[in-house]
């Protein structure tokens, strides 16, 4: 889908990477994508509109992730338009970047609930296993697994790329859950983990 308006990376994200060859260090750039944004809500259900949950979420793991000394792109820090081509060569800027995606899912059937993550790649699952393996453990819900898909930010992304799926906000329990902050500190504390456990076999 074309962007309505030209988008481009934070300057703060060029001079990451700068700074970090000049002193060597070139470290692996982790790009976060909060699904959806400006007129792309995403998902929405019992007021809870996705493209917020997901930039909060986005957020929280950014936070965590430079704690561990890891670099960090955003594809958008408010809500914001970016087309999945724009998300896709964001990351495509970055040489060996790990690109994940932080959605929240939803379903005609409001029974269903649950956690799950997408790859396309082989790597791309050794990503998205990191992250399901630790959220499924922490949090009280359906473990959907790891599913291959090809997703257009994933396969449009060079590097390894994995999408998570935060749980379901069509059901009215999960969506409860979702909604409050506490929670969301709980999947970010995953993801991170899950990301941060992967940057260290590389």
């Amino acid at each position: 889908m074309p962007a309505s308006t030209v988008i481009r990376a934070p300057l703060s994200a060029f001079l990451l990477s700068v700074f970090a060859l000049a002193a060597g260090e070139a470290k692996t750039v982790v790009v976060l994508d909060p699904g959806h944004g400006g007129r792309d809500n995403g998902a929405r259900w019992y007021g809870v509109s996705e493209k917020t949950l997901n930039l909060d979420v986005a957020k929280r793991v950014e936070v965590l992730l430079k704690k561990r000394g890891i670099p960090v792109v955003m594809t958008r820090r408010t809500d914001t338009y970016v087309s999945l081509d724009y998300r896709a060569r964001i990351a495509n800027r970055y040489a060996g970047a790990v690109f994940v995606s932080i959605h929240f899912n939803a379903h005609t059937n409001r029974s269903i609930k649950g956690i799950e993550t997408f790859y396309v790649s082989s790597k791309g699952k050794q990503l998205a296993q990191s992250m399901q393996n630790r959220l499924a453990k922490r949090i009280n819900t359906n473990d959907r697994g790891s599913k291959k898909h090809h997703y257009a930010v994933l396969t449009r992304t060079r590097g390894v790329a994995a999408l998570v799926e935060c749980g379901f906000i069509s059901n009215h329990w999960e969506n409860r859950r979702c909604a409050t902050s506490w929670f969301r500190d709980i999947l970010a504390q995953e993801i991170a983990s899950g990301i941060a456990a992967y940057c260290n076999t590389l």
